[in-house]
């Protein structure tokens, strides 16, 4: 009898030592999201702010250029439940209709030239009326993300060529990136096609090709890189000094749409993009493994909470976020279909999106393991 009162209290006391193991299995679930590197400062709090208030989600980010990005999952074939673009119009060349049916607009950026402003060549010099000057100077360094894989890259070239209308100066193009890269451009009736070799091949060390932006930015910072074209939003997140490029250039403007649309540049897979003003694209992708709570972050990202951390880090929230194709009905009352106007301010007053107490998962294996071990308990009683 000894013996069975023992193995019914060893029962029972392994049972309670694996309840929390069980519990903690029961209660995470995994978001996986794949988001441009742009990205990565303004997610990182996202996904902080969001765990809070889901005690039982993991947030995994996983950072690229947004093109390298969707590749995840369109080529790799790895399950994403959140994909963040920082040019909206790749979702649907990349991944519609099979990987997804709609997208979000939801913030804005503009392109600038960031430097160290103690280790930099000529920082104290260089202005928005020079800056193409400077970078000619033989030795100054530059660099900027790959135009195959990530958007800022694509930008940036566009950024020269076009400064070369805006400046008049008909040779900035060839001596900033024909000169220095495997990167060719052909003129035909006003409209400038740049074309981007899957081997970049920087012929001299004046230039510097990453595969997205942010890679670049410990360069500048350590004094290895003298300047390099870079989201405004990442320079005042890295506390980086910039030059304020001309809105004819930077990308940032919608009055300019027609001067932008005059540079376009064709990537190695054959896709043409168009210079246009810089918006960025949230989706859900339909292979997720996790697409209900992938869709809670989407809606915590475009709402208000996530358009403070926006405006908090330096870039723009579309408010109203705008959405276009198959929007999901969970997203009714969030969103402005692209037919409705929609603005790009910041949001004045910082609030929260209310959220109900979450529910506590793992109540079925508690009350499993606590009726066992009432049993238990009376076994031993009844043996007593």
């Amino acid at each position: 009898m000894a013996k069975k009162r023992i193995a019914v209290a060893a029962i029972a006391l392994a049972l309670f030592v694996c309840l929390p193991v069980a519990v903690n299995a029961a209660e995470v679930q995994t978001v996986k999201v794949f988001h441009a590197g742009s990205l990565a400062l303004p997610f990182e709090e996202a996904e902080k702010q969001f765990e809070a208030l889901h005690p039982g989600v993991d947030i995994q980010r996983e950072s690229h250029g947004s093109a390298e990005a969707i590749r995840q999952i369109t080529e790799v074939g790895k399950p994403g439940d959140v994909l963040g673009s920082a040019d909206y119009a790749l979702i649907p060349n990349m991944m519609y209709p099979e990987f997804a049916d709609w997208y979000v607009r939801f913030a804005t950026n503009e392109i600038v030239l960031a430097y160290n402003a103690e280790m930099s060549h000529y920082a104290t010099e260089i202005t928005p009326d020079n800056w193409y000057e400077i970078l000619r100077r033989d030795d100054v360094t530059f660099g900027f993300s790959n135009p195959n894989l990530d958007p800022c890259g694509y930008r940036s070239v566009m950024v020269c060529q076009l400064a070369e209308l805006r400046y008049n100066d008909a040779r900035i193009f060839d001596d900033l990136i024909l000169k220095n890269t495997a990167i060719t451009m052909s003129e035909e009736n006003g409209t400038y096609l740049i074309q981007t070799p899957e081997q970049l091949e920087p012929k001299t060390r004046k230039v510097t090709i990453k595969p997205k932006e942010v890679d670049l930015t410990a360069l500048v910072e350590a004094g290895g890189l003298d300047y390099y074209f870079i989201y405004r939003s990442v320079a005042a997140q890295h506390r980086l000094p910039f030059v304020d490029l001309p809105a004819e250039i930077d990308l940032s403007a919608v009055e300019y749409v027609d001067t932008y649309k005059k540079v376009k540049l064709r990537t190695m897979d054959g896709k043409t993009q168009t210079a246009t003003p810089i918006v960025y694209g949230i989706t859900v992708p339909k292979q997720g493994d996790n697409p209900e709570m992938g869709m809670e972050f989407v809606k915590f990202v475009i709402g208000e909470s996530g358009q403070k951390i926006f405006a908090d880090n330096g870039q723009p929230p579309i408010v109203p976020p705008v959405g276009s194709g198959n929007v999901p009905e969970e997203l009714n009352g969030l969103v402005q279909l692209e037919s409705a106007p929609s603005t790009s301010v910041p949001p004045t007053t910082p609030t929260t999106i209310p959220t109900s107490a979450p529910k506590q998962p793992g109540f079925e294996a508690v009350a499993a393991v606590a009726g066992i071990g009432a049993i238990a308990y009376l076994v031993l009683r009844r043996d007593q």
